[in-house]
């Protein structure tokens, strides 16, 4: 199974960009004939938003790079480059009163695979594999996706 890039995207390091890349990141699956992108969406949201919230993406003129690949007719993969940070990205299930912190533990309960590794000039590339089958019925969790890391 090899992998087809749908989509490169790189922008700028302000709170539009999450919403930008996550309708983009959308569009181009739909007219790649996937079905569901609802995940992808999430998990676009929630990885550029950390990169610019934790790294140098998120500091004046920063910047954020979005990858999407599909993997098959069924599985997609969204990478998000960001500009560095001294801290590796890892999830933490926040407690019940926080209002923050969920953003890796959603990648993590909605994706088939994710993570991470340093890249040249200390940044990090983080990625997420998803489904983007429509599934019909109730769902459930069935369980959390793997992590890996990689430097």
């Amino acid at each position: 199974m090899s992998d087809h890039a749908l989509v490169r995207m790189t922008l700028p390091g302000i709170a539009r960009s999450v919403s930008l890349a996550r309708r983009w990141v959308a569009d181009a699956l739909t007219a790649a004939g996937h079905r569901d992108a609802d995940d992808a969406r999430l998990v676009t949201s929630e990885l550029v938003g950390n990169a610019l919230l934790h790294t140098g993406s998120g500091r004046p003129g920063g910047l954020v790079r979005v990858n999407v690949f599909e993997i098959g007719d069924a599985l997609a993969r969204i990478e998000v480059i960001d500009e560095g940070a001294p801290t590796v990205p890892k999830p933490r299930e926040p407690g019940d009163g926080e209002c923050r912190g969920r953003g890796l533990w959603l990648v993590q309960q909605t994706s088939v695979r994710w993570g991470n590794r340093l890249i040249p000039l200390q940044r990090h590339l983080v990625w997420a594999e998803v489904s983007t089958l429509e599934v019909g019925g109730t769902s459930e969790i069935l369980g959390a996706g793997e992590a890996l890391w990689q430097e």
